[in-house]
């Protein structure tokens, strides 16, 4: 049975199961409500809660421990010491895999019978061809060794995949059951569905953190492996960006780290006033008709895709700069550069800055207006010394996440600055950023057990470092003027 069929089942024995407990409290005090602990609607989400969420939760359990439990069993096909690097060994299981899911695609296109997709052998064919009729390329021919994987497999694929639906209905069906014996008058069921609302949404809380620990971790333990095969002194302190998959790299972050802090500065540059103003002018200025027409204007640049707006640095900001700018003053004749980019990304987070600072604006209570508009201040003098300082946090918010937008854009950068390295202060020059070097070096077949492809993980850890650096100055100042103002 499919995933999807067996959690459309769950749902409607957990909507009949709904029914059946606001029915029965209903019944047990004889149609009176008076007599009933809870409202009869909690009676009925108690049953639907504990019929869905045990039953769900060990789906969601089996199904990520599924997958590493088949790739173990796979073991007794491709053992770890027939392999020179662990990268190899992941590769073909990623092939069996892949033929795993063709058959299986075979064999609900009718292309192949189920009997035949377990009986098939290379001597027979190409099974390249025959995965080919059901949509499935693959990169070289099945060899014999990947085919009995790839059906044993599918074998014990389907064998849990019984075991899991039983497993599923089984406990769906005994918390349907234990929640319609336990229905009557004197259950708590509003604290019960309260507490079980409370700790989905713990749950819910503590996967994001384990999210975050998980990145975190997983790009600590690459860069650790980068660092013992590159001194980390090269890394920090060096001057020079010259990848070499043959060897002798040079790997130096300041270049780097130079170009997207640079063209980070131009960005914001451009975003923080125009969007702040723009904040300003629509919350406190702009009539309702001219709001209602350029705030969602603003707010489609928003949607636009980035790399529309790294054509529109290709074609347009780039050769304008060059042409009226750069090579007037000859500083440059390139059309990439760190002012084409800037600007660009200005441009885009324009909407982030001013959309949330108007809102944080309009969320400042009206009384605090009319208490400066009493003492005499003029709306000019409103602004800068009420209402910017009580919006403060939302508005060094909103410049934090323009800040981290970018830091953290490629498309744009590719597109507008070029892919040149260097420690430049013209801002006409052609430069690059950390971004687009960590897809650079990911970009092609290439295994992660080189310097020049474990710097990825390096270079993402910077990012993070200096991400997390600007939220903490952005909580201290937001701490220490917001005590200051209260």
């Amino acid at each position: 049975m499919s995933v999807a069929l067996l959690f459309g089942l769950v749902i409607v024995l957990a909507c009949v199961g709904y029914l059946i407990g606001r029915y029965r409290a209903i019944a047990s005090v004889g149609g009176d409500m008076r007599g009933l602990h809870s409202l009869p609607s909690f009676y009925g989400w108690h049953v639907f809660l504990f019929t869905t969420v045990p039953s769900l939760l060990f789906l969601a359990l089996w199904l990520l421990a599924q997958p590493l439990v088949l790739e173990r069993s796979l073991s007794e096909f491709f053992p770890s010491d027939r392999f020179d690097s662990p990268t190899e060994r992941t590769l073909l299981l990623a092939d069996v895999r892949r033929v795993a899911e063709g058959l299986d695609k075979a064999v609900d296109q009718g292309i192949l019978t189920e009997s035949r997709a377990v009986s098939l052998r290379t001597e027979f064919g190409s099974v390249r061809d025959r995965l080919a009729e059901a949509g499935v390329a693959l990169g070289s021919d099945v060899t014999p060794e990947v085919l009995r994987a790839a059906q044993d497999y599918r074998k014990r694929s389907a064998a849990g995949a019984v075991i899991r639906t039983a497993l599923t209905l089984l406990i769906a069906g005994a918390g349907f059951a234990f929640s319609i014996y336990a229905t009557g008058p004197a259950l708590r069921a509003r604290s019960r569905v309260e507490t079980v609302i409370l700790v989905l949404l713990a749950l819910a809380s503590t996967v994001a953190i384990l999210t975050t620990v998980g990145i975190v971790l997983s790009m600590l333990s690459e860069s650790l492996r980068f660092f013992s095969m590159y001194p980390w002194q090269d890394f920090f302190f060096g001057l020079t960006w010259s990848p070499n998959f043959r060897g002798n790299s040079e790997l130096g972050l300041l270049p780097l780290l130079w170009g997207t802090l640079y063209i980070s500065l131009v960005a914001m540059i451009v975003a923080v006033p125009l969007g702040l103003f723009t904040a300003i002018y629509l919350a406190e200025y702009a009539g309702p008709r001219t709001r209602s027409v350029v705030k969602p204007m603003i707010e489609v640049i928003a949607g636009i895709p980035t790399v529309v707006f790294g054509l529109f640095a290709l074609v347009t900001v780039g050769p304008f700069l060059r042409d009226a700018f750069a090579e007037p003053l000859g500083l440059g004749s390139s059309a990439s550069s760190v002012m084409t980019a800037g600007i660009v990304i200005g441009i885009l987070n324009i909407p982030f800055v001013s959309s949330l600072s108007d809102d944080i604006i309009n969320a400042v209570p009206q009384a605090m207006r009319d208490g400066s508009y009493g003492l005499g201040a003029t709306k000019s003098e409103t602004v800068r010394q009420v209402l910017l300082p009580a919006a403060l946090p939302g508005i060094v918010g909103a410049i934090l996440l323009a800040g981290s937008r970018a830091i953290g854009e490629t498309m744009i950068v590719t597109m507008g600055a070029g892919a040149a390295a260097r420690l430049d202060l013209n801002p006409f020059e052609a430069m690059t950023t950390i971004t687009v070097k960590i897809v650079s070096q990911l970009t092609g077949d290439t295994e992660f057990d080189s310097p020049e492809t474990l710097v990825a993980f390096a270079l993402g850890m910077t990012l993070f470092v200096i991400t997390l650096g600007l939220n903490i100055l952005a909580l201290a100042i937001v701490r220490r003027y917001r005590e200051q103002y209260e």
